[in-house]
């Protein structure tokens, strides 16, 4: 793993709930982060910034810097006068940022169908250098098919309305196109073989869904790797999960984590990197991009 800038130990685990702020995308982080940066170059803690700054509190501060909460200019100049930022072009280029982060993103029209979760890990796959996941319920999202969205969608929520699973679908078609088409980001999939055996949809459904598998396995921007069912002491306790490296010093690395009421967060050195370790014995663990390919033919031949 290549270095990573040192983290803040406030900001560690990032829960969203429904009833929370705005959904922390990519931009609005990275945004919050820099604002946290010329804070702790001041030596000031929250609580301080916040009593140097009329109906402001701690907590605001907080959502603030991790993206959660609106950037209003007048906002921005308060904190930026308080934090002595004085030349006018470093001043200028932080409301540039300021404007790009409060930019709506494309998805924008697609949050009644997309929980905030969801709306931050787009935002973060649209960004990142390269995204490292393991899935074991399910394809991972950016490789499935429209018509193995859809069926994975009706199997998981059988009442919902037709209208809304249409938007579900044309919602992650819409990123996996982005990704292959628009996208410089990596990855590195680590394919479990129960995702193939237990399929979604017909055997005409999986067929396809197998083909378009072995068509990305020699795209040039992605890896897969795989981890077979009758393999032994395979390190699969990571379960589903993400890991978002980023260039430069945009962001740090992130991982997502999923579990049954929701996505979680990590952001701070110890627990990323801790995931880290563990995908690399996963990766290390699983069989090569051949032999990923090799299966994927032998399941085309199943789902014929």
């Amino acid at each position: 793993m290549s270095a990573q800038p040192v983290r803040s130990a406030s900001r560690t685990v990032l829960n969203l709930h429904p009833t929370s702020g705005r959904a922390p995308t990519a931009q609005r982080m990275i945004f919050g982060a820099t604002l946290r940066k010329c804070r702790e170059a001041r030596g000031l803690k929250e609580k301080e910034v916040a009593e140097h700054l009329s109906g402001c509190s701690a907590s605001k501060i907080s959502r603030m810097e991790g993206g959660e909460h609106d950037f209003k200019e007048a906002d921005v100049l308060r904190l930026l006068d308080l934090y002595e930022v004085t030349p006018p072009a470093e001043r200028e280029r932080l409301l540039g940022m300021c404007r790009l982060a409060n930019k709506k993103a494309w998805w924008d029209g697609y949050r009644d169908i997309a929980p905030k979760e969801l709306q931050t890990y787009t935002s973060l796959e649209e960004i990142a250098e390269r995204i490292r996941c393991y899935e074991t319920g399910q394809l991972f999202g950016l490789v499935q098919t429209a018509d193995y969205t859809r069926a994975l969608v009706r199997a998981n929520t059988p009442d919902a309305d037709p209208d809304v699973v249409d938007r579900m679908v044309e919602f992650r078609k819409l990123r996996a196109d982005r990704f292959r088409e628009n996208s410089e980001t990596k990855l590195m999939y680590v394919l479990d073989e129960v995702t193939l055996s237990r399929g979604y949809g017909t055997q005409q459904v999986m067929h396809r869904q197998i083909v378009h598998l072995l068509e990305l396995a020699d795209h040039p921007r992605i890896t897969f790797r795989l981890v077979p069912t009758k393999a032994s002491n395979i390190p699969v306790q990571i379960g589903t999960s993400a890991i978002f490296d980023f260039a430069g010093e945009q962001l740090p690395a992130i991982a997502y984590v999923e579990g049954l009421n929701g996505g979680l967060y990590l952001q701070d050195a110890t627990s990323v990197d801790t995931w880290v370790k563990h995908f690399d014995r996963l990766q290390v663990a699983a069989q090569s991009r051949e032999a990923c390919k090799k299966k994927l033919h032998d399941y085309a031949k199943i789902y014929r």
